[in-house]
């Protein structure tokens, strides 16, 4: 089976190349869905398939701006993008960045970058998993509370409303964002930009993991437009990001192709999925997302911890990360279908009815 395995040049690493195909493909119809690079579930999955952390981080950066690209020049042909919001956050991005690809190579000359970066994303992932459910469980209440006194809860409610307050600290300059319909104060992007750009040069991802979240709770921006603004905010973040790796001479170019290849066509099916399902569909099933990236984290810090069961926790990760972006892709790719049927049907009803 040696066929099934590819020498990366620069690493020196044997990988199993239809695992990148898989990975590239899979978080191409992830990412364009849910706004994100995908990146949370590439690093990861790279380092599990034999990628160098750093390498991982490097690569999945890589690949990431070119796929985040695409699917930001299609969430603008359906006015998914604000961006000047996303144009006012690169301020914090770009510094962010920086920040955190010295912290990654000051962490791998000091032998912790694999183990600091796998915590961190146990601790980030089951943070983000925490809102989003909570959320989702916050909002079913209201909606039980508003039936139980015979009245329909609005289509704009939330669970969690943190966007409002902090939307009333006015510190100048404040800034009216037209397409998004958001007030706020310059510095409120900008902070969560400047966080979520140290996550992208530490963890290899794109922001996006954080910065979608962090833009429906934070800032206050609807989630469909949360997800063209943050991968419009991914791409040129990534970009940077790449260049920063490149130079650092952590970037496997040759792995990133091969997955842009995969991610291009899934990034066109996550993005039309977008139009079929909205706002709690999204939220939801991201956070099913994040629960399945956490399990792959998990088993590989384990496997580091018990090395007699690596046999068995090694291939078990694989597996595991593979599978679940393989099933969330089949989902969202099943709704596009789905969505597309039931529109094609309701033009077929009115012309007839016409």
């Amino acid at each position: 089976m040696e066929w099934l395995y590819i020498l990366m040049p620069i690493s020196g690493v044997n990988i199993f190349w239809p695992g990148l195909i898989i990975l590239g493909f899979g978080v191409g119809i992830i990412g364009g869905f849910f706004g994100l690079g995908g990146a949370w579930m590439v690093t990861p999955g790279l380092n599990i398939l034999g990628f160098p952390m750093a390498f991982a981080i490097g690569t999945d950066v890589a690949q990431m701006a070119g796929k985040s690209l695409i699917s930001t020049m299609r969430h603008g042909k359906f006015g998914n993008v604000d961006y000047m919001l996303g144009i006012t956050m690169l301020v914090g991005t770009v510094i962010g960045v920086e920040i955190g690809a010295q912290m990654v190579m000051w962490l791998e000359r000091i032998g912790s970058v694999d183990k600091v970066v796998r915590w961190l994303y146990v601790v980030l992932l089951m943070s983000i998993a925490w809102l989003v459910f909570h959320d989702a469980a916050v909002r079913r209440r209201k909606e039980r509370e508003a039936k139980a006194q015979h009245k329909e809860l609005d289509a704009s409610a939330v669970g969690i409303d943190w966007a409002s307050r902090l939307q009333a600290i006015r510190i100048p300059p404040v800034i009216h964002y037209k397409h998004a319909n958001i007030t706020c104060s310059a510095w409120l992007p900008i902070t969560v930009s400047l966080f979520t750009g140290w996550l992208a040069g530490i963890l290899g991802i794109g922001g996006g993991l954080i910065r979608m979240p962090a833009l429906v709770y934070l800032v206050g921006c609807p989630t469909h437009l949360a997800v063209g603004t943050d991968l419009f905010e991914v791409a040129i973040s990534g970009l940077y990001g790449t260049a920063s790796y490149a130079y650092k001479g952590r970037v496997e170019l040759l792995a990133a192709l091969i997955m842009l290849a995969g991610a291009a066509v899934g990034a066109q099916i996550g993005v039309v999925a977008t139009k079929y399902v909205k706002g709690y569909g999204i939220r939801f099933v991201f956070g099913l997302a994040v629960l399945g990236c956490l399990m792959s984290v998990i088993l590989k810090l384990l496997e580091a911890e018990f090395p007699s069961w690596g046999w068995l926790l090694g291939p078990m990760a694989t597996v595991e990360v593979l599978g679940f972006v393989s099933a969330i892709s089949i989902y969202i790719a099943v709704k596009m279908v789905q969505g597309a049927k039931a529109e094609l049907a309701a033009k077929k009803m009115r012309a007839a009815n016409s």
